[in-house]
């Protein structure tokens, strides 16, 4: 149940006018206290009243949210906090526990209901629920967390994109990217319902940054085989790995996890196959040759392979990127993989470190087709097109997507993400991470039977 956040004590419930007028001057209190006191500042005000609505949305929201470890861990906390739970009986009971904010008076005049305890605690318990598939994100830039689900609601339901204004709000980014660093396990972005499938996509509480720092990946890891443990726990059959949580240089695409826990009841998928599929179905019909450019990733290698198995020549810029994907290249079709400076063909596949100089290559009216998760700077404007990441459109019975993935437009899901869902759907009995691909042919007709569709072009 989702809580309005509003500006003023007095708009965040519905009361009588009278009520009102008696809030405001009960919260006022401390406020003329300070100014008769000399004390005010108008950063305090704020707090206070941020504290005060806050609170008071929180135990009206009736979704109980506090964690009972936070009582345990710091006992005293437990007289000087209520919870949604604890503010509920107030108005089940309505003789019991009259403390707004702090139960510390209800403990004093014996007003407090003895099932405080116990409901707080079956109210964490009964948030406990199954899930099918989980789909492992996270946050990108200091942003995006405005644009997650929890966040704004108009801000995720647009694709991201990068606001001036939000650029004012950077003390309150970097103090986000604080919390959700010191934030010990991930949390859920957005649940789904597909036919029989209960879905779910956590997020890792770090951003990219992070994965590029060396002393961050024993902790990201850990994060990570800690969401797909519980993931097990919960019974859940596919855990997709998304965006950078299926880096080669951090996991080795998951291979690390299935090494650690060989007997997972859960089914490890990096997406590949579908991403890969989506490419090379993205390829212009008559199209008889194309440029890769970026740096080699496992989906780059997929496509190369099932392009040259299809007769479609991949011209390679880089020396030892060519040398690198030769023995990936089936024999039968291995002459179709060129080595090429001059490489005039008007389709490009692109990927993370195609920069502008390399994308200035192409001749005028190329199309751009990134295999990267995510997006390339576009460098061209004369005639030339970008298409999105790899990505499908879901179905109708693909229920509760209120929020964009990311830059994607609304209803429009990453291949790494919708891989997972296919792969529970069709019930298949092997994980996908490391060096297996699964049959791109195979994945890309059960996506279709499903009811996803390739993203229509802008």
């Amino acid at each position: 149940m989702k809580c309005h956040w509003s500006c003023h004590v007095g708009a965040a419930v519905i009361h009588p006018f009278a009520e009102l007028v008696a809030y405001e001057l009960l919260f006022s209190i401390p406020m003329i206290a300070c100014v008769l006191t000399g004390t005010a500042s108008i950063m305090t005000f704020e707090l206070y009243m941020l504290y005060i609505d806050f609170m008071n949305n929180m135990g009206h929201c009736n979704f109980e949210l506090v964690p009972t470890w936070l009582f345990t861990w710091f006992p005293p906390l437990k007289y000087l906090m209520y919870t949604p739970s604890f503010h509920s009986l107030h108005h089940t009971q309505f003789r019991t526990n009259y403390s707004l904010f702090m139960p510390f008076y209800d403990y004093i005049y014996n007003t407090m209901d003895k099932s405080s305890d116990t409901l707080h605690e079956k109210s964490i318990e009964s948030k406990e629920e199954a899930v099918d598939v989980v789909h492992l994100t996270h946050l990108t830039s200091l942003q995006s967390i405005y644009h997650m689900r929890p966040g704004f609601a108009e801000f995720a339901a647009k694709p991201y994109a990068s606001k001036w204004y939000m650029r004012i709000m950077w003390p309150l980014s970097w103090l986000s990217m604080v919390l959700t660093w010191a934030y010990g396990s991930w949390f859920t972005v957005e649940r789904n319902v597909m036919e029989k499938l209960k879905i779910q996509s956590w997020a890792i509480p770090r951003y990219n940054f992070h994965y590029g720092l060396n002393w961050e990946k024993e902790a990201i890891n850990n994060l990570i085989v800690k969401a797909i443990c519980e993931a097990d726990k919960k019974g859940a059959k596919v855990v997709s790995l998304g965006l950078l949580n299926q880096a080669q240089s951090l996991n080795g695409s998951g291979e690390l996890y299935l090494q650690k826990y060989p007997k997972l009841g859960l089914k490890l998928v990096d997406g590949t196959s579908l991403a890969a599929a989506v490419v090379v179905n993205s390829i212009p019909h008559g199209a008889d040759q194309v440029v890769l450019s970026g740096n080699i990733s496992k989906v780059a290698c997929a496509v190369a392979a099932a392009l040259c198995k299809k007769n479609i020549k991949v011209i390679i810029t880089n020396k030892q990127d060519y040398h690198f994907l030769q023995p990936k290249i089936p024999e039968d079709a291995a002459d179709n993989l060129l080595l090429s400076k001059t490489g005039m063909a008007k389709v490009w596949i692109i990927g993370e470190g195609a920069d502008a100089t390399e994308q200035l290559r192409a001749p005028k009216g190329t199309r751009f087709i990134p295999y990267s998760q995510f997006p390339p700077r576009m460098a061209r404007k004369d005639g030339c097109t970008y298409s999105t990441t790899p990505a499908m459109s879901v179905p109708k019975t693909l229920q509760n997507v209120h929020s964009c993935e990311n830059w994607l437009p609304r209803r429009v899901m990453s291949a790494w993400r919708v891989a997972g869902i296919v792969h529970a759907l069709e019930g298949w009995d092997e994980h996908e991470c490391g060096d297996t691909v699964l049959d791109m042919d195979k994945v890309w007709s059960a996506a279709l039977l499903h009811g996803f569709r390739p993203v229509a072009e802008a």
